[in-house]
């Protein structure tokens, strides 16, 4: 990932590092950048490495960024206990150690170098004790970055780590289930055959013969990337297993049972690509009892048309959420519409849904609501930085911004400068692009003439009221109440610019119509950035779904009422879509 890996020490008790002492964001973001660049482990010679006894500990070094609580829960999930690196002692006396980087390339190094990490992660691994990088984990292996850089790694593995190429339309972040090209005999990919496994990266490293011995797979992404390295004991994976479903567990388990009585088991699967993604959204607030409910709204309307005009309840989170990850959803979505805007890091029920949904859903999480500046009562102020951060500690893979991203466009817009003070901003630099996702949310207004209005008008498949040809799409504020002077492709592309890695495309015309999702606007959007661009609002019946991806370059498709009604599972949407010749993960 590409981040920097450290929270705010400002913020609640709740939220204390697990083992290092570590500098605040804002610190490391001030460093300048040439010492960053400089950063570089000594030789690790002289070091003694000797294991732990304790077969059932994994040793797991958590600098305390991002969602680490997942592979935190994987392992617990597997039956082992965890024990947290504190001091490079701890490094040199693991029995088997787990580095799930989340973070900058620069950043991590700079810390791993002034806390003698890096010195004892290069002499443990050198002497061949069993390792597993993820993601970063990986990235820091090589040689250097061209993430702020270039920046040295560790220098264990022949290469440089760059960024995607997004200008051959591939999207940048790379987000999703892809396959991956098994290129040797890894053991811990014994499980996967071809199954799909989740990546969300901007950055990676080629494949070359400098460094072949160590490739155990590629993806392919636009080119071929390095998917996993094996070397003896050493294992580093692009991928999050433990976001990779029952799939990615399976690598957990080989790595930390290597000498099980498990089989070599491939399952059935036809992955060949990056899959089209169906993502379970969960509108959740408290109902007027003050319980925490699922309910799904009409255009936004959340209330049943009853005399008692009560909150529709469709379910309690945390079930419905375990439902969907067994029903294959390839990630669940969180939207907190609860009255909690005062005072968000407050609304610890929808901290507890996030902690307890991730301790069984192992596939990626987003929560939205509130996320933004704000200051409580006692005149404390509190960053959009340390909101987001609360919510990644609690299980969270990625934020969902909505009314503030649409002030920050308006503002960037008006000025055309990047103050960095913007929530898009400060969440992206420290967590990476592909942590924020910017939803919209825009209602449908006509025009007979698209150079009437100044936002960039569409001729629409439907004629609207009174005929007209063309519309544009006025975003809005406020849960749909507050129209804004802007459209939704300027905001998209602002927002794009301003460090949003994915767009949460609603459209209040089509919520809850069950008649479709609105064509006209997810082609627009979809077609303005390089970003991912999930499809949200209308669908009603699996051929909803083949229509959005066969009209549009939608990379996710997202539905909330028909998955809560039961009225259209899940699976049938993989099936009909597998049917329709669309790439799907089963």
């Amino acid at each position: 990932m590409e981040a920097a890996p450290f929270a705010s020490p400002s913020l609640p008790s709740s939220s204390k590092l697990s083992g290092l002492s570590y500098l605040s964001s804002s610190s490391l973001i001030s460093l300048p950048k040439n010492d960053l660049r400089r950063s570089k482990f000594k030789s690790p010679r002289n070091l003694s490495v000797r294991a732990s006894s304790n077969s059932d500990v994994v040793t797991l070094l958590d600098y305390g960024a991002g969602n680490v609580r997942s592979v935190r829960n994987a392992i617990r999930y597997l039956g082992f206990e965890i024990k947290d690196v504190q001091t490079p002692a701890d490094i040199l006396n693991a029995n088997r150690l787990i580095f799930p980087g989340v973070g900058a390339f620069a950043a991590a190094m700079d810390v791993l170098n002034k806390t003698g990490m890096a010195e004892a992660l290069c002499a443990y691994i050198e002497k061949d004790r069993p390792f597993l990088g993820i993601c970063l984990g990986l990235q820091l292996l090589f040689e250097s970055s061209e993430e702020n850089g270039p920046v040295n790694g560790l220098g264990l593995i022949p290469g440089v780590v760059g960024r995607f190429d997004s200008s051959n339309g591939f999207r940048v972040p790379h987000i999703g289930w892809n396959a991956l090209q098994v290129a040797k005999d890894s053991e811990i990919l014994d499980d996967i055959g071809n199954r799909h496994v989740y990546f969300v990266h901007s950055y990676r490293a080629m494949p070359s013969h400098e460094n072949k011995e160590w490739v155990s797979s590629i993806c392919n992404y636009g080119d071929d990337f390095i998917a996993s390295i094996r070397r003896g004991n050493v294992h580093a994976v692009q991928f999050h297993p433990e976001k990779s479903g029952d799939v990615g567990l399976s690598v957990l388990r080989r790595f930390l049972l290597p000498k099980s009585s498990m089989t070599k088991k491939p399952r059935d699967g036809k992955a060949s690509k990056l899959a089209k993604r169906v993502i379970a959204c969960l509108d959740v607030r408290t109902n007027d009892k003050g319980d925490l409910v699922v309910t799904k709204g009409d255009q936004y309307d959340v209330r049943e048309h009853t005399k008692e005009n009560e909150v529709r309840n469709l379910g309690k989170p945390v079930e419905l959420a375990g439902q969907y990850y067994k029903d294959g959803a390839d990630e669940v979505s969180f939207l907190n519409i609860t009255g909690f805007r005062d005072f968000p890091l407050g609304d610890l029920p929808m901290l507890q849904v996030l902690r307890f949904a991730s301790e069984n859903v192992f596939v990626p999480l987003t929560v939205g609501g509130g996320i933004r500046d704000f200051t409580d009562a006692n005149g404390r102020h509190y960053s959009s930085l340390e909101v987001a951060s609360e919510y990644f500690r609690s299980g969270a893979d990625k934020i969902s911004i909505g009314s503030d991203a649409v002030y920050a466009a308006e503002e960037y817009l008006r000025t055309k400068v990047k103050t960095g003070k913007s929530s898009i901003e400060q969440i992206s630099r420290v967590y990476g692009n592909q942590a924020v996702v910017v939803s919209i949310d825009p209602r449908r207004v006509y025009l007979k003439n698209p150079n009437d209005m100044e936002f960039k008008a569409v001729r629409v498949t439907s004629p609207g009221p009174n005929g007209e040809e063309y519309a544009w799409y006025q975003c809005t504020v406020s849960g749909g109440r507050e129209g804004r002077p802007i459209g939704a492709y300027e905001l998209a592309k602002a927002v794009e610019a301003l460090g949003a890695g994915e767009i949460l495309l609603n459209c209040i015309d089509c919520d809850g119509q069950g008649k479709g999702f609105d064509i006209d606007l997810i082609k627009l959007i979809s077609d303005a950035v390089s970003i991912p661009v999930i499809a949200s609002s209308g669908a009603g019946v699996v051929e909803h779904f083949s229509e959005v991806f066969t009209q549009t370059n939608a990379s996710a498709a997202l539905a909330a009422g028909i998955f809560h009604r039961k009225e259209v599972p899940i699976q049938s949407v993989k099936e009909h879509l597998l049917k329709e010749g669309i790439e799907v993960r089963i």
